[in-house]
């Protein structure tokens, strides 16, 4: 029987050079249509004013006329500033406090609302709420709260036998971690909704595994939850951490850095020399240390990160 072959269907032609340069450049320019507004609100907004801060350092400018070149000057100035190095220990104490206390009350918060129950939305939106609320209201809510004579709180603590309860924010002692209460009751809820959306990506399968290898609720939570949260934790850590050490605008309504300087912060202090003192150059040096401060936190985090998952 006489068998007939078959050509193989001709590959297709590459298109002309000219056509292809113009599939790049369409490409190119569609991309480009994209970044631009971006970068273009980037460096108006973000990169611009970061360099004018770098070289208002190394000035002196109090916003009218000219500025003059004065070196390390501020900075050699910040070694001798009093009220430079309480405004860093006051914002690393708040920092020490309401990093692992946020940490705790919002992921105790997710595991709480990470349920399937009736009205499980309304309790997650009313944990949200605060973070959406006012920051004035916030603040007059609060120092009502923690009012001495006539605050609830102090109330309840006087009811449980305390004769002689803080004076929370008229106390030097006791204002700052009043601001850290207001700060983590306020916080909470959004960074709940991170560590929930976390912990609905955990395969079921882990705790069912878990289960039958007769671990207890604890055990579930320390070998398959807290590694499992590993990525979120950090992402919240490192984000916990640079608001941290920010903070302004609740102890600016709150406290305004009293009594006296006990919850005076660097981005407070950034203010006063600034917008209260016209001392632009001076404030422009305290921004720069707390920029580093920031940056210098946050590659140690990541370097840490980067260790554990080797």
């Amino acid at each position: 029987m006489a068998t007939t072959a078959v050509d193989a269907p001709a590959a297709p032609a590459p298109p002309p050079r000219r056509n292809r340069s113009r599939l790049t450049l369409r490409n190119t320019f569609i991309g480009w249509t994209f970044i631009l507004p971006n970068f273009i609100g980037f460096a108006v907004l973000t990169l611009v004013p970061v360099i004018t801060l770098f070289y208002l350092a190394f000035t002196s400018w109090n916003a009218f006329g000219q500025a003059n070149w004065i070196g390390l000057e501020n900075f050699q100035r910040l070694l001798t500033d009093g009220t430079f190095h309480t405004a860093l220990i006051n914002t690393g104490y708040y920092a020490v406090l309401h990093i692992p206390l946020t940490l705790a009350v919002s992921l105790g918060l997710a595991l709480l609302l990470n349920h399937k129950m009736r009205g499980i939305a309304f309790f997650r939106t009313v944990a949200f709420f605060p973070y959406i609320t006012s920051i004035v209201a916030i603040a007059v809510v609060w120092n009502m709260l923690f009012s001495p004579d006539s605050g609830p709180i102090n109330q309840f603590l006087m009811a449980l036998g305390i004769d002689n309860p803080p004076g929370w924010t008229t106390s030097a002692t006791w204002s700052m971690p009043a601001v850290v209460l207001t700060s983590v009751w306020r916080e909470m809820g959004y960074y709940m909704l991170l560590f929930l959306a976390g912990l609905q990506a955990i395969p079921r399968e882990l705790y069912e595994a878990a289960r039958v290898d007769g671990a207890h609720a604890i055990q579930r939570f320390w070998n398959v939850t807290v590694p499992s949260l590993r990525p979120t934790t950090f992402f919240v850590t490192v984000i916990l951490t640079i608001q941290s050490f920010k903070v302004l605008d609740l102890i600016l309504v709150m406290t305004d850095g009293g009594p006296g300087t006990s919850t005076l912060v660097l981005a407070q202090y950034i203010y006063r020399k600034g917008f209260e003192e016209n001392d632009f150059g001076y404030a422009s040096a305290v921004a720069v240390v707390l920029f580093f401060i920031c940056l210098g936190l946050t590659v140690v985090q990541f370097l840490l990160n980067k260790r554990k998952e080797v």
